[in-house]
């Protein structure tokens, strides 16, 4: 009997720790991470969403039944609903914690497609450089090759300086 008691009493807590978040403006939950992916379905703003994971800048929720991936962007983390006592801290929290390392109250996004570790590796490719410096041409080689294409130089004149001076 204890046994099961306990089994409840850890999936409850298993299942108040899933993370929660609130769509921002709404969005198209897409089938895929990715800007050109096929479209599940369209997520309206100040929607309650089940935050499945993360990849790069984009997050999979759960919204409405449906499954899909939104822009991290879109999407506030955290229960902005949660009234003190209702589950929004708590052993929740705690999960929190340990999942992702911040206790949610306060978040920052940074991707840059360049983790912090394969920032320190990072190495130059000598033979890259190489090719890159062997592209070079001279001014009279770009003078040369616009003559040929019948390009012409043309004048752009900058643009006025609006009336605060900038």
């Amino acid at each position: 009997m204890r046994i099961a008691i306990t089994v409840l009493l850890l999936a409850a807590g298993v299942a108040q720790a899933a993370e929660m978040g609130t769509v921002l403006r709404a969005a198209e939950l897409k089938q895929k991470p990715f800007a050109d992916a096929a479209k599940v379905s369209d997520v309206a703003a100040k929607a309650a969403v089940e935050i499945v994971q993360r990849q790069g800048a984009w997050i999979q929720i759960k919204a409405d039944g449906q499954v899909g991936w939104v822009k991290m962007l879109n999407v506030r983390t955290g229960n902005s609903q949660a009234k003190p006592g209702s589950g929004g801290g708590g052993l929740g929290s705690l999960v929190s914690v340990f999942q992702t390392g911040s206790s949610s109250k306060t978040q920052t996004t940074g991707v840059k497609g360049i983790s912090k570790d394969g920032l320190k590796e990072a190495q130059p490719d000598m033979e890259q450089l190489a090719k890159l410096n062997g592209m070079q041409v001279t001014a009279e080689d770009a003078k040369r090759f616009a003559r040929a294409g019948k390009l012409e130089d043309v004048k752009v004149d900058y643009l006025p300086k609006s009336a605060d001076g900038k």
